[in-house]
């Protein structure tokens, strides 16, 4: 029995970086992407909890429990070379000291692909 081809070639290695951090950070970790040659983001609106916990509010003179926190998750999709430089700006521009700061996660990506043209990998992305 022959092998079937593989429909994706091993191209050029590609990393993909999550980060949830705080909301009003957005604009600063965008600019710091920009300045290490970021082109394209997805940003989400997320909402969540770890160590900072939740906390009450009072509504209409009840108490209410409020257990996520508004986040905001950007992912990014860079060349393995340019992932470590990526980390290191938003890790920079979204810090505060503060618990509640954020995560990263770097991943690798077994294939990008651009729709439009078929491009595949680096050159996708």
């Amino acid at each position: 029995m022959r092998a079937r081809a593989r429909p994706w070639r091993d191209g050029g290695h590609v990393k993909k970086v999550e980060a949830i951090i705080k909301p009003f950070k957005l604009d600063e970790v965008k600019e710091a992407l920009h300045e290490v040659g970021v082109s394209g983001i997805t940003v989400t609106e997320a909402k969540g909890f770890g160590r900072q916990k939740g906390h009450t509010e009072l509504y209409r003179g009840a108490e209410y429990v409020v257990d996520f926190l508004p986040k905001v998750k950007l992912e990014i999709v860079v060349p393995d070379a340019q992932a470590e430089r990526v980390v290191e700006a938003i890790a920079g521009a979204s810090q505060t000291g503060r618990i509640g700061d954020g995560k990263i996660f770097v991943s690798t990506i077994d294939t990008a692909l651009r729709i439009r043209t078929g491009e595949k990998d680096e050159a996708a992305i």
